[in-house]
């Protein structure tokens, strides 16, 4: 079973039929792609971007405001029962890579950010008219060998996916009480599990 199909348990049921390959297991040497548009990603708040330019460099959030922003997603199952994810952005800039790890822990739902696992977020999991909805409960930075949990620092993350039939939606908003939306990206795409991995 997928991190989410353990974390909804018989909920899964009620997600959309087009979330289900989304979300369900990815049979081991297959893959599953997507291909879309952000229609925005990033944060108009430029005094957020010297933080985020640090963040770029493991691959977990970027420097930018952008529009109409081509990306495709790759997620693969791993032997440790969770879900590696690589998503491209064609940023204006150029290419960025972000990259993240689900899986199931003590905590609940968990995702680790960036190719080091800077940054660690747990989740509760729910499912809304059809649609799956995450809320962060906490996050955690990653300091050499210790995780330091960030407790009032933590960002409160809200991710929604729903679809519309050939295609799929996702919202993500990253924000902060007394601050407001510090990061966020939404749009559409298209998505296939392959029974063999190419390329």
């Amino acid at each position: 079973m997928s991190p989410w199909e353990r974390a909804l348990g018989e909920r899964v049921a009620e997600l959309d039929p087009g979330l289900r390959a989304y979300f369900g297991q990815i049979p081991a040497g297959s893959v599953g792609r997507g291909e879309g548009v952000f229609d925005v990603v990033g944060t108009p708040r430029r005094w957020l971007w010297s933080v985020f330019a640090l963040l770029a460099l493991d691959g977990i959030v970027f420097p930018v405001w952008a529009h109409a922003v081509p990306f495709t997603v790759t997620n693969r199952s791993t032997a440790r029962g969770t879900v590696q994810a690589t998503r491209t952005f064609r940023l204006p800039g150029g290419d960025a890579v972000m990259t993240d790890e689900i899986g199931i822990t003590s905590a609940g739902l968990t995702d680790r950010l960036g190719r080091h696992s800077l940054i660690s977020s747990t989740f509760t999991v729910d499912v809304a008219t059809g649609r799956l909805v995450l809320r962060s409960t906490g996050a955690t930075l990653r300091l050499g060998p210790v995780r330091v949990p960030l407790g009032a620092l933590s960002p409160r993350v809200t991710l929604v996916e729903r679809t519309d039939g050939a295609r799929q939606h996702v919202s993500l908003r990253m924000s902060l009480p007394y601050v407001g939306t510090l990061y966020e990206y939404s749009g559409s795409f298209t998505y296939r599990v392959e029974e063999k991995e190419h390329g």
